[in-house]
């Protein structure tokens, strides 16, 4: 079973990996906002990365899922990742996304964001607040 580091590390990974180390950071900090205000996603890194249909790279159907369950120990990103998840699981990043619980791509406009306004625009994608 992997451990919340890596489960973290294989997140952004799946979520962000093009967006270069801000993005992950970025990615990382929606994460532990959301851990450090739970609410039905979850109340640790686990709980949070693997509720169904939080993020979408482990849906079933998604083919960034295929990646995250093969061996990435090779991948140089996979390796920033993990990196990335080590200093959020010890508290070392500062929170760019300014307390954000929620993001999307620029591509998107999900239904939840039609009444929030971005709390900043980090890479490819909208960060928001909503509890």
């Amino acid at each position: 079973m992997d451990t919340e580091t890596e489960i973290l590390a294989k997140t952004l990974y799946g979520e962000a990996r093009g967006e270069g180390i801000s993005g992950l950071e970025a990615v990382a900090n929606v994460i532990l906002n959301r851990v450090k205000h739970p609410c039905w996603w979850g109340k640790s890194i686990r709980e949070v990365c693997l509720k169904p249909l939080q993020f979408s790279c482990w849906n079933i159907d998604d083919p960034n899922r295929k990646k995250l369950v093969s061996d990435l120990s090779d991948d140089p990103i996979f390796d920033t990742c993990r990196r990335i998840a080590v200093r959020a699981v010890r508290g070392l990043l500062k929170d760019t996304t300014k307390g954000s619980t929620h993001y999307h791509t620029l591509k998107t406009h999900p239904k939840w964001a039609n009444a929030l306004v971005p709390n900043v625009q980090i890479g490819n994608h909208l960060f928001y607040t909503c509890f």
